[in-house]
């Protein structure tokens, strides 16, 4: 029989109890649900990009002061190209609070902008797995799939998130000579 160092042992017993520590986080689903359908209706680029930052501020609302405290200084070392900085505190983040959906997505974001698209990709399934409804996790999966030359998987979520938010900025991407534009249409 295998055994197990000691260390491990311990490893394991205080991840769980640290996630254990993390409470639950605030549930924002239905004012993000109101805020896409506002969007939606939107008359303009304009109108719609005031109503996306109101997601950001339902997305970015840790369960915590503690894991409050981390997402923030993850998200300042991101913004100062700190990426591999912003990659640890995402870490902590997530080991601390494995059901927040955030620390995937901001994480994803860091891998994605080090143009680590494999780490980025699994980030982004478990964001979208944790809220369905993350618009800015499901255009950022198909920037990734993008990066991975995966262009019809790139494309698919790309309308994903456009049914949600039709003003992206990414909506170029599928526009005739694109690079996600339908067969035919890419040239």
């Amino acid at each position: 029989m295998k055994q197990i160092p000691f260390a491990s042992i311990l490893l394991v017993a205080s991840t769980a109890a640290y996630a254990e520590d993390c409470p639950v986080a605030p549930d924002h689903s239905a004012d993000v649900s109101g805020v896409i359908a506002q969007i939606q209706q939107a008359e303009n680029e304009q109108a719609a990009r005031a109503l996306s930052n109101k997601l950001w501020e339902f997305w970015t609302d840790a369960p915590d002061e503690s894991a409050q405290a981390v997402l923030d200084r993850g998200m300042t070392r991101r913004n100062a190209w700190d990426l591999l900085g912003a990659i640890e505190d995402f870490d902590k983040l997530i080991e601390y609070c494995p059901s927040y959906a955030e620390g995937y997505n901001q994480r994803a974001f860091a891998y994605y902008l080090r143009q680590d698209f494999e780490a980025a990709l699994p980030d982004l399934d478990k964001a979208i797995e944790l809220s369905p409804n993350h618009v800015a996790a499901i255009s950022g999966r198909a920037l990734t799939l993008l990066g991975l030359e995966r262009l019809e998987e790139a494309r698919e979520a790309l309308n994903e998130a456009l049914e949600l938010n039709p003003w992206l900025s990414e909506r170029y991407l599928l526009e005739p000579g694109g690079p996600l534009a339908p067969p035919g249409q890419d040239i």
